[in-house]
């Protein structure tokens, strides 16, 4: 049978530290890694079993960061069962706050940008009673 997925791939500017900032801010394992002599590098990371690729910027094949954009398209949306201490570990790591952990429509969610201009949406939708 075919196996069909997607896996989204972040361009960075320093892909070797963006890769050990998803390991500490998120505990991501890495299943792939391909240095390359200059220095940059493309990864497949996993976090929970939910894989994304990191790659470092390649302005001639029109590959991008936030940073050298000045923002971007894409926010990432981490569903965790504490999405509080989830939070907490990407700020400590270096995470920037964009709005605080709370309850609001059905989730209890916060919102963070990583050191390379990434958005990451982190929580997890609210039962009844929680």
């Amino acid at each position: 049978m075919d196996k069909t997925g997607i896996a989204p791939m972040l361009s960075v500017r320093n892909g070797a530290k963006a890769i050990e900032f998803y390991k500490a801010a998120f505990g991501a394992s890495e299943s792939f890694r391909m240095d390359d002599q200059s220095g940059a590098v493309v990864a497949r990371l996993s976090v929970g079993g939910a894989e994304f690729w990191v790659a470092d910027e390649s302005p001639e094949h029109l590959n991008f960061s936030p940073e050298s954009l000045g923002g971007g398209t894409v926010r990432m949306v981490m569903t965790v069962n504490d999405p509080d201490a989830a939070f907490d570990r990407a700020v400590a790591a270096g995470a920037t706050v964009v709005w605080p952990v709370h309850n609001e429509y059905g989730w209890r969610l916060g919102r963070i940008v990583d050191p390379f201009g990434h958005h990451w949406e982190i929580g997890k939708p609210l039962t009844e009673g929680a």
